[in-house]
């Protein structure tokens, strides 16, 4: 059998999901899975956090603050807003990871996410056994056709400005996936919603909530290369500033079942962000700062009605870099994990580890695209990726986010 794996936060990328809906059922499938998020590595984060902490004040930038509802809840798991910006972040005792849904907490550290720390991560690249799939409902298609995956023309703000990349802190070190800016229902035109997968804001069930959660829109817009990039001011690789979540959802599914090995809750991993920029906007969301974001289809047609879909993302594990905005497009099939879990889309393409949370994007019948689903899995050796079919779950965690700042 050969391995798969649901892309693995990335020494270059994460994983996570949650929501307002219960149950899951195991995922399954003859093969090993991973989780697709790009990028964790060590390396950097002493001088990194020491910069940060350095320049890191109580409230943050002129404009942006930490809110008061985030503060108390620091306060009441014990955490010091100044001792937790110097570095005590970095503890990750599996007795006080908070894990719950309302317990996401990400306060903002001036100048962490430096071009050298955003760069430098890297792939954990595990896998999973047989024994941690079962079989499917039967509907699964054949396996598709590899499908080259193409580099996006730069620049990314005129080929793709609703793409970038989310940064986080795992206990494996930095990881990185990419996402997607998408309409908030609650505040058209003016959206600061970002779409990934769950994988790349909560551990799942033997973790919990990333830290230092934070979205770079149109990362290195230039489409430069590593090496190019090594020197690079941050203005550079962060062109449209660096946006830090303050809140983060995924699927009750994801946090009770999802796993870094396997295929366990792919179907249900999704993730919504709210973010905030790190430095004062003048006012202007994510969305009117980099123009753009996408409508999402929670009732997009089944897999033998969709002509094309088209997977974008950052693949950071070899033979990619994590530096440069990749797609594939191909015309879906099904995949079945588990027979009481909805099937999945999945499409042939290159794309490795750290293109997790990247968006899948279909023409609507109005001509307009739309996402309608997200990578989640694909085999260890490249080939296929996989992503949920976006339903009253993923449904249910984006209004939800939407709502808690319909009135902010």
């Amino acid at each position: 059998m050969r391995s798969i794996r649901p892309f693995p936060p990335t020494r270059r990328g994460g994983k996570a999901r949650r929501t307002a809906s219960p149950v899951l059922a195991a995922v399954g499938l003859a093969t090993a899975l991973t989780l697709t998020a790009t990028a964790c590595g060590p390396g950097g984060d002493d001088k990194a956090s020491a910069d940060a902490s350095a320049s890191a004040t109580a409230t943050g930038d002129a404009g942006v603050q930490i809110p008061d509802d985030v503060k108390q809840k620091l306060r009441e798991h014990g955490i010091d807003i100044d001792q937790w910006r110097g570095g005590a972040w970095k503890k990750w005792d599996k007795r006080d990871w908070l894990r719950e849904a309302d317990q996401f907490i990400n306060p903002i550290i001036k100048g962490l996410w430096n071009p050298d720390r955003m760069r430098e991560a890297n792939d954990p690249d595990k896998g999973v056994s047989d024994s941690d799939l079962s079989g499917d409902q039967g509907v699964t298609d054949p396996t598709p056709a590899p499908v080259t995956a193409q580099a996006v023309p730069a620049s990314y703000h005129e080929s793709a400005p609703a793409s970038g990349k989310v940064f986080f802190d795992a206990p494996e070190g930095t990881m990185v996936c990419s996402a997607t800016v998408v309409e908030d229902p609650a505040h058209p035109g003016k959206s600061n919603l970002v779409w990934t997968a769950g994988h790349c804001v909560h551990a799942g069930r033997k973790g919990g909530w990333y830290r230092n959660l934070a979205f770079v829109p149109d990362y290195n817009d230039s489409g430069r290369s590593a090496a190019q990039l090594k020197n690079a001011p941050r203005e550079e690789v962060a062109p449209y500033g660096v946006w830090w979540g303050d809140w983060a959802q995924t699927s009750n599914q994801w946090i009770e079942r999802g796993d870094e090995t396997g295929g366990h809750g792919a179907p249900y991993d999704f993730a919504v962000i709210h973010v905030t920029p790190e430095k004062g906007s003048g006012g202007r969301s994510l969305q009117e700062t980099v123009g753009a974001a996408l409508p999402v289809d929670f009732d997009a047609p089944a897999v033998p009605q969709v002509d094309s879909i088209t997977a974008s993302g950052y693949p950071a594990a070899r033979p990619f870099d994590g530096q440069k905005l990749y797609r594939c497009q191909d015309r879906p099939g099904r995949l079945s994990l588990a027979k009481a879990d909805p099937t999945m889309y999945r499409i042939g393409c290159t794309m490795t580890g750290g293109s997790s949370g990247g968006g899948w994007v279909e023409t609507g019948s109005d001509g307009k695209p739309a996402l309608v689903s997200n990578t989640s899995i694909g085999p260890e050796t490249s080939g296929w990726l996989a992503g949920p079919r976006l339903g009253d779950v993923a449904k249910g965690v984006y209004e939800s986010v939407s709502g808690k700042f319909a009135n902010r």
